[in-house]
Formats: structure tokens, sequence, C-alpha cells
């Protein structure tokens, strides 16, 4: 066989399209898992159990993320959507359980500033991996 048959018999590369995320951003997971740490520290001394076990699941998330993105395998597409769901559900959540006034205010300003878009980044960071492997 010969090289340019050998050329057009290959199938052609997949184009990725959309928006990519600079190789910086792939260090957000293990960031956003270390800055966890100390609010999971508030949430036990409140005895805030349920609070609790969710953000543990999170941290576990994002450190899943971050090892899969790591090693470059394919199943952190899967690991960045679990963990932009639980974010999201984190940031749904706490707006309808929080009170009346600035309670609801803080919310708010979580869920737009940090979880939200924190969901968004480990999505396309999982899609990345994804389209790489392929």
């Amino acid at each position: 066989m010969s090289t340019a048959t050998a050329l057009a018999a290959r199938p052609a590369a997949r184009p990725v399209s959309g928006y990519v995320l600079p190789a910086r951003c792939a260090k957000l997971p293990l960031m956003a898992a270390v800055a966890l740490l100390p609010w999971l520290g508030v949430l036990a001394v409140s005895h805030e159990t349920p609070w609790v076990v969710l953000d543990l699941v999170e941290f576990a998330a994002l450190l899943t993320l971050d090892a899969l993105l790591r090693r470059r395998d394919a199943g952190a597409l899967w690991a960045g959507a679990a963990a932009a769901l639980l974010l999201t559900g984190d940031a749904l959540a706490d707006i309808a359980c929080a009170g009346p006034g600035h309670a609801v205010l803080a919310a708010l300003v979580m869920a737009c500033c940090i979880e939200l878009p924190l969901a968004a980044v480990c999505l396309l960071l999982g899609r990345e991996a994804a389209l790489r492997r392929y």
C-alpha cells in the first residue's frame, strides 16, 4: 500500500468546534476543591450535616475530574458532567433554602459568580478531554 493510499484510507480528523478553554483553566477543579475545604469546616462546626455531605460529594467530584484530566482520560467527560450537575444542584438548593433578604442575595451572588461559572468550566474541560481522545 502506497503512502498516498494509506493517508486516503485514514479517517478524517474530527474538527473541534466551539469555545476552547485556555490551558490554565485545567487547574480550576483542584483549586476549587482546595478552596472548598475551609467552607466544609465552617459547615461542620455549624452542624449543617446535609450541606457538609453535599459539599463533600462536590469535593470528591472536583478531585476526580482533576485526576482524570491529568491522566488525559476520556472519563473526564463524565466526571465534568457530574461535577457540573452537583454544582448546579447546590446553587439551586442554596437559593431555594435561603431566607429572605440578605440570605437570598448571598445565595444568588454565590450561584452567579462561583458555582454556575465553575459548573460551565467543568463541562467544557470534560468535553475538551473527550474530544482530544478521538
